[in-house]
C-alpha cells in the first residue's frame, strides 16, 4: 500500500523538498517531484545544483532522454504523467496526482499560508477516502504530530 506523508508548516517549501529530495537519493530511492509550474520547476530545479556546495544531486526533467536513468526527475502538475520510476513522489502542487496511487510513497510539504494549507486538508482528505493513512510531520522538527 501506497504510503502517505505530510511534512506541516514548512517556513520554504522548496527548501525543504530539497533538503528530503537529496535525502532520499542518498538512501538510494528513486524520486519524482512534481510541481504546480515550469517556474517552481526551475527553482527547485536551481535549489538542487547550489544547495550543497560539493553535493551532486542527479535531476532532469521527465520530457529528458535521460530521464529513465536518472535517480531524481520533476515534472508539472497538469502534464500527462511521464514518471519512469515508480518509488517516491514529492507532491508541491496544489492537487492530488492522478497517478498517486502507482506510487510506493508520497510526500506532501505544506507552507505555513493558507494558499498552501487549505489545498493541503483537501489532499489530506482525498488521501483518506481513497483509504490511505496519512501521517502528519512537524516541518522543522521532522517529527510526528
Amino acid at each position: 500500500m501506497t504510503s502517505v506523508r505530510f511534512y506541516h508548516n514548512a517556513p520554504d517549501p522548496f527548501a525543504l523538498a530539497c533538503e528530503l529530495v537529496t535525502s532520499a537519493y542518498r538512501s538510494g530511492r528513486k524520486v519524482a517531484v512534481r510541481l504546480e509550474d515550469t517556474g517552481a520547476m526551475r527553482r527547485l530545479d536551481n535549489l538542487l545544483w547550489s544547495h550543497q556546495q560539493r553535493a551532486f544531486v542527479p535531476h532532469v526533467e521527465a520530457g529528458s532522454a535521460l530521464a529513465g536513468e536518472t535517480p531524481i526527475v520533476l515534472d508539472v502538475a497538469g502534464a500527462p504523467p511521464r514518471w519512469p520510476h515508480t518509488d517516491l513522489i514529492f507532491n508541491l502542487a496544489v492537487d492530488v496526482p492522478p497517478e498517486a496511487s502507482q506510487f510506493r510513497a508520497i510526500i506532501e510539504i505544506i507552507g505555513l499560508d493558507d494558499a498552501h494549507r487549505l489545498p493541503g486538508r483537501l489532499r489530506w482528505q482525498h488521501y483518506k477516502a481513497a483509504g490511505l493513512a496519512p501521517i502528519a510531520f512537524d516541518a522543522i522538527r521532522r517529527e510526528a504530530l
